[in-house]
């Protein structure tokens, strides 16, 4: 993967994405990011779901819901009713019909909804009713069970647990959950501080205290395991933003310090033996970063996304370098080599050769 540039699907003109002021070239065949236009430029998405290449589910403010299911070149607008006042902040899409939308906020600004018929019609199947709950995130580890996490209440992080695909949602206990630190929370960033992989296996992105960490859970939620993660803290707009495993050990955690007057040195971490332990990327994205995510059938490359670029990785990690400026919140990629990225004012890309 040698260069990636933000180029509009259907250039006449000068790539979007520049570096030095000038269109950063490809070359046939290299990868890009094809912007595709959302009709809804008003509209910050960082929640996003890669269903394949041509379908990928986009949620964001003023309780907007896109739905693609031809490549992005036409998006459909399947909003729930009445959820205009809503911040939805992350999406989980199971394919073309089946998705569940995740609502942040205090007290009942936090919501779930599901939809059965392609957003025809969504059922409201969690409402926050404890005004100190904030949920931030969510994630699925198959088509029935799921998890949303929101911030602490009573000193830790409440989980929230699905069995039936997100139609109905218990609050699971939390003897098994490790105190949270002071200030703790998590950041709704991108849909990526509560991410899976394979059955049973969980992790948490934490930040805003004075230590970012990652918390592991082996058994959907019960009982959770906390390291520290290498990337700053020390203040709340400071920590990992998000996470991304390949596997149940392979992972890469990135984030930094999301004010755009602040730098954000050392913002990216990866783990091989489950996030027990992290090192530190020996080179860091040079911005805060937001969203990250693995290349399909890769076990070296993956993309992290912010509002000031996007990073690749070739080595799993430990090294990142800057291949494109367009400003993105979050990435998802599928298996079928889809990877899609959304952002403020609209944006969403697809990722072409």
């Amino acid at each position: 993967m040698a260069a990636l540039t933000a180029v509009p699907a259907h250039a006449n003109g000068p790539a979007g994405g520049t570096r030095g002021g000038a269109p950063h070239a490809t070359g046939h065949g290299a990868p890009h990011w094809a912007l595709k236009d959302s009709g809804a430029p008003d509209v910050r998405f960082r929640g996003l779901s890669a269903v394949s290449r041509d379908t990928a589910w986009l949620a964001g403010t003023r309780g907007t819901v896109l739905r693609t299911t031809d490549g992005g070149r036409s998006w459909r607008n399947v909003s729930p009713p009445g959820a205009g006042e809503l911040q939805f902040r992350d999406v989980e899409a199971f394919d073309a019909r089946r998705a569940v939308v995740l609502a942040i906020g205090e007290g009942e600004a936090s919501r779930v909804y599901r939809t059965d018929d392609g957003g025809a019609t969504w059922t409201e199947s969690f409402r926050n009713t404890d005004a100190r709950a904030f949920y931030d995130c969510m994630t699925f580890f198959d088509h029935r069970h799921g998890l949303a996490m929101s911030d602490p209440v009573d000193g830790k992080f409440r989980i929230l647990s699905t069995g039936d695909g997100g139609r109905s949602w218990t609050v699971l206990p939390d003897t098994g959950m490790p105190p949270a630190l002071e200030g703790e929370a998590g950041f709704a960033a991108s849909g990526q501080c509560l991410v899976s992989s394979g059955p049973k296996d969980v992790w948490m992105a934490t930040g805003g205290a004075a230590r970012a960490r990652v918390l592991h859970s082996a058994d959907r939620g019960r009982t959770w395991t906390v390291t520290d993660a290498p990337i700053p803290a020390g203040d709340p707009a400071r920590g990992v933003f998000a996470l991304a495993f390949r596997d149940r050990a392979h992972g890469l955690a990135v984030g930094g310090d999301f004010r755009p007057d602040q730098p954000s040195p050392d913002a990216a971490a990866h783990t091989a033996d489950g996030g027990r332990t992290w090192r530190p990327a020996a080179a860091s994205p040079t911005a805060y970063r937001s969203g990250v995510a693995w290349l399909p059938h890769s076990r070296r490359a993956a993309l992290a996304v912010g509002p000031t670029g996007t990073d690749l990785t070739t080595d799993g990690g430990r090294t990142w370098r800057t291949v494109d400026t367009g400003s993105y919140d979050t990435v998802d990629c599928t298996r079928d080599h889809g990877c899609w990225a959304a952002g403020e004012k609209g944006r969403v890309a697809r990722l072409e050769h």
